[in-house]
């Protein structure tokens, strides 16, 4: 019996089904499509071997190397694989193999196919990611281990100052290695849904001023503060709220030009949430990059680091059940708002 294909065609993916003598019974537009078999209406009745044109890169054929109706009498399916359509593109096939009886004979064949796309692009973000981590591991990696060597092997004709420096640069370099370790075990864990929040009732300003007093040892760039009057705590992890700030301001620091301002106050858009934004006077973020800009791996001048910074404020901030903004600051720069859940 034929099947009726109109269901067929509200799958996103690309179904054929043959029957026990390997005869098409149904298939839908998206499969007649990628393998450019013609009408549907036409191709049922036609052999399964003629009409699933897939192919490997040694140009065996996808029923030749599976053998559906053949092989292990308890096999019910052929698990994902990626296959060449007759215009090369790669796609992913799977099938399910439909045995009446426990170990009888294939009655039916289901085979699915779907855009080798998503794959693509997973494999490109792994690459990114193993580029990022080869790029951004190798400088500080560099320093230390030449820093050691030339400590070790003039210890005693360098002065005290000497050592001193080299011994706090090795320190800052180690710190740089450390924290991108963190911000990569931290994309993981958002990627996953595994991120962990130790969330209390958390004094904002007190984490913004910490945060001011860390950055501005290492950088030559003013960063100043402006808090409003009785502000509720937030609740938040304590930690999460000093990185999120971190990377907010270094970002600004890092791209912006004059000052960096951090106003701490009540949301304008609901009271019951506390406003962190930061700002710069530089030449702003483009209407039509702002939402890029929380992607990973996004990189707005020579001067970025890894590109994982801000898809780590946007994943922290919606964690806590904040959100992030990005606006022009009056008179010229860029804006960024994160608005954080006061503490019952």
């Amino acid at each position: 019996m034929t099947e009726h294909p109109d269901h067929l065609d509200l799958l996103p993916d690309g179904v054929v089904v043959a029957d026990a003598e390997g005869t098409v019974t149904a298939i839908n537009a998206v499969a007649a499509g990628m393998l450019d078999a013609g009408p549907p209406a036409q191709v049922v009745g036609r052999p399964l071997a003629e009409v699933l044109a897939l192919t490997d890169h040694d140009g065996q054929a996808w029923t030749d190397a599976n053998a559906p109706y053949d092989g292990l009498p308890t096999r019910k399916a052929v698990p994902e694989q990626a296959w060449l359509l007759p215009d090369g593109t790669e796609v992913l096939v799977t099938a399910r193999l439909h045995r009446p009886v426990r170990i009888g004979p294939v009655a039916s064949v289901a085979i699915s196919l779907r855009s080798g796309r998503g794959r693509a692009r997973l494999d490109r973000d792994r690459s990114d990611l193993v580029a990022t981590l080869a790029h951004e591991l190798r400088s500080p990696l560099t320093g230390v281990k030449g820093f050691v060597q030339a400590l070790l092997a003039r210890w005693d004709k360098l002065t005290d100052e000497q050592k001193k420096l080299m011994l706090t640069t090795a320190s800052a370099d180690a710190d740089r290695l450390s924290r991108l370790i963190t911000e990569l075990l931290d994309v993981a864990r958002i990627d996953t849904g595994r991120l962990q929040l130790h969330r209390r009732p958390t004094d904002v300003v007190k984490k913004v001023l910490r945060v001011q007093e860390s950055i501005s040892v290492a950088t030559s760039t003013p960063v100043e503060v402006d808090a409003e009057a009785d502000l509720p705590l937030i609740d938040a992890d304590p930690d999460k709220v000093i990185q999120v700030v971190t990377n907010l301001v270094e970002n600004a620091v890092r791209h912006g030009s004059g000052p960096v301002r951090i106003h701490v106050g009540r949301w304008a858009d609901d009271p019951s949430y506390v406003a962190v934004t930061v700002t710069d006077e530089g030449e702003g973020i483009p209407e039509e990059l702002r939402k890029r800009i929380f992607t990973k791996f996004w990189t707005g001048s020579a001067r970025s680091g890894s590109g994982l910074g801000l898809y780590i404020v946007r994943g922290l901030v919606k964690a806590h059940g904040g959100t992030v903004t990005v606006d022009d600051r009056p008179g010229g720069g860029a804006r960024v708002l994160t608005a954080w859940p006061q503490a019952e």
